[in-house]
């Protein structure tokens, strides 16, 4: 059963600015988005593309929408997930996070990298080092898939 909100989203209008202001307010109250996720949101309800981005220049100059938040928040919620570095710099990519924001945020050297694959790989496989090569192979194939570059868990596999 559809909610309210996602009812709202399905009627099309043109839209004053005002509704579009109000509208992306009610999508930012619920939590951070991209600038091209918002537009995208936005998009489904209103048809006006330059009021559209409009509106978002001004959230944006009012800081009201930052990609630059909402990439520390994606970052925090994804490494807190057991993502690593590689996967979430996709994922910001595909969000439409701009590169600038994406270094800004990964520059800032509050994640541990190494200490977040070691725990990945103990919840996932216990204490026990791999028995043999293939074991240790889908384990890396593990890591891999979750976002580690190699060097962040290597280590913990020649144990």
């Amino acid at each position: 059963m559809p909610d309210l909100s996602e009812q709202a989203f399905n009627s099309s209008t043109d839209g004053r600015p005002s509704e579009i202001r109000r509208t992306a307010m009610d999508l930012l109250a619920r939590r951070e988005h991209s600038r091209r996720e918002l537009k995208q949101k936005l998009k489904k309800r209103f048809r006006d593309d330059a009021l559209i981005e409009e509106q978002l220049d001004t959230l944006a100059e009012e800081n009201l929408q930052s990609d630059t938040r909402y990439a520390e928040s994606f970052l925090r919620q994804r490494f807190n997930r057991g993502h690593g570095p590689v996967r979430i710099r996709q994922e910001m990519r595909q969000k439409g996070i701009p590169d600038s924001d994406i270094q800004s945020v990964f520059a800032s050297g509050e994640y541990d990298w190494y200490t977040s694959a070691e725990e990945v790989l103990l919840r996932k496989f216990g204490p026990e080092p791999p028995e043999d090569i293939k074991e240790k192979a889908r384990r890396a194939r593990f890591m891999q898939y979750r976002g580690f570059e190699s060097e962040h868990y290597q280590h913990i596999l020649e144990h």
